[in-house]
């Protein structure tokens, strides 16, 4: 309730957000359980909540879409109760239903068959009208009939039952003019998601569980496939440079070199790889995840770009965490020469990349299952289409490198080594073309801003799949 309080109200201070919260849990009955996880309450509570949810804003008008409906008889007297009493206050309730226990409840029922209008009226006249002696034998007795011909005569006799009394008019409290205010500034939205964001983070155990799992045991991972390769790397490294010269004169010494550059491009796609994976980790379910609940937010005027940015806020901390880890990690083992900085970066960058691609798939995805499996395909096609391992025809490289963002974390990481005999090592065995460091920050960059784009613009569009 307070989370609602703040993403859908502005201008008010802690006072009056904890006035407010006080205020609703009182009006919907749930001031007992106040501090009650939202995971034990029973289905006619969590109907309760989420009434009390909507009336944070003041509504005018709620419309209530078979709320009832699963619910046991005593939840569903006190929720129909609950709904009578918020209306009394001024505020207009259309509440659709097939239960037909509570009629007298309302001010004036509406009839359909069929989508047509077959009566709108006060309920006591509903039994007469029909000619039944109880309102559940309404239904049988519209069977009876086509759905036009009850049209036709309720065309034919609703004068006399609007004479009869209104349909509504039952006496209210005033409408509190101003209660709802003004809605909350994108910027204060933002914030409100982004900490309700880590909050869910760390009340799911599981998903703590699986993100340390991934920090600890990608990089771990890493450093086990080096170290066979370990003693090769540093004896390389300790040689001198005309020691190396004359040694590449033997053809068996210059396979080992060869090797050697083999090493170093495998390790670092290794980790730009699992970084690429732990993207689509982090963005596949991102936004498919909870779309409903974004889409009923966006009614009560949530901003999208707000939307977006909570979630660019939460997941820049886990690839930050994620990429930063990794370089530091793998570096301390292996000792990779070049410059540490520019090499997280770039693996920040492929990290980030990937991460905003999934986010935009996921805003664009019918469902969560959808949005996981095409990230997976696309971290898939990163290693066979970077040309790291084989080179590609050139037309084909042409073609997909631009897409490929492992490739330019790849190609960017291996311009940290340029001043190493590394450097020449993995471009002496590799025919697949190196990029400019600018190049590759410019490429990466597009990528993130595209991605994120798409998410944005992914979060306007109204799904309710």
């Amino acid at each position: 309730i307070e989370d609602a309080v703040r993403l859908r109200v502005g201008g008010v201070g802690r006072e009056e957000v904890e006035r407010r919260v006080d205020s609703i849990l009182e009006e919907v009955g749930m001031e007992a359980i106040a501090e009650k996880r939202v995971e034990v309450l029973s289905g006619g509570q969590r109907r309760r909540l989420a009434l009390g949810m909507e009336l944070v804003s003041a509504p005018r008008l709620l419309l209530c879409d078979e709320v009832t409906s699963g619910l046991d008889p005593r939840a569903e007297d006190e929720l129909t109760l609950l709904l009578r009493q918020v209306a009394s206050r001024g505020r207009v309730v259309l509440n659709i239903t097939h239960s037909l226990k509570h009629l007298a409840l309302h001010d004036s029922v509406i009839v359909l068959s069929a989508g047509r209008l077959v009566y709108h009226a006060d309920p006591k006249h509903l039994l007469h009208y029909f000619g039944i002696g109880h309102q559940e034998e309404l239904y049988p007795r519209l069977a009876e009939r086509a759905p036009e011909d009850w049209a036709h005569s309720w065309q034919k006799h609703k004068s006399a039952y609007y004479g009869a009394g209104p349909a509504g008019g039952g006496k209210s409290e005033e409408w509190g003019e101003g209660e709802g205010g003004l809605p909350a500034s994108a910027w204060k939205q933002g914030l409100v998601l982004w900490r309700r964001r880590w909050r869910l983070f760390f009340r799911d155990a599981g998903q703590v569980k699986l993100q340390i799992a991934l920090l600890l045991g990608f990089p771990a991972l890493v450093v086990i496939f080096a170290l066979k390769g370990l003693p090769s790397l540093r004896a390389a490294a300790e040689i001198s440079d005309n020691a190396v010269q004359q040694m590449l004169s033997d053809f068996a010494t210059r396979l080992d070199y060869l090797r050697v550059g083999g090493l170093v491009s495998g390790l670092i796609m290794f980790q730009v790889v699992l970084l690429t994976l732990m993207g689509s980790n982090n963005g596949a379910r991102e936004i498919s995840g909870e779309r409903l609940i974004l889409e009923k937010e966006k009614f009560s005027g949530l901003s999208p770009l707000a939307y977006v940015a909570s979630k660019v806020g939460f997941l820049g901390v886990l690839v930050a965490v994620q990429s930063i880890w990794m370089g530091l990690f793998v570096n301390s083992v292996i000792r990779m020469p070049g410059d540490l900085v520019w090499q997280n970066g770039f693996l920040f960058l492929v990290n980030a990349a990937m991460t905003a691609v999934t986010l935009g798939i996921s805003s664009l995805a019918r469902t969560p299952e959808q949005s996981s499996l095409i990230s997976v395909y696309l971290v898939g096609f990163q290693l066979p289409l970077s040309g790291a391992v084989l080179a590609l025809p050139d037309w084909l490289g042409q073609l997909t490198r631009p897409f490929i963002a492992s490739y330019w974390g790849w190609s960017g990481f291996l311009q940290t080594l340029q001043e190493t005999r590394f450097y020449k090592a993995v471009t002496d065995m590799t025919q697949t073309p190196m990029m400019p460091p600018m190049t590759v920050l410019w490429v990466l960059g597009c990528h993130v801003i595209l991605g994120l784009t798409v998410a944005y613009l992914g979060s306007r569009g109204s799904r309710w799949e």
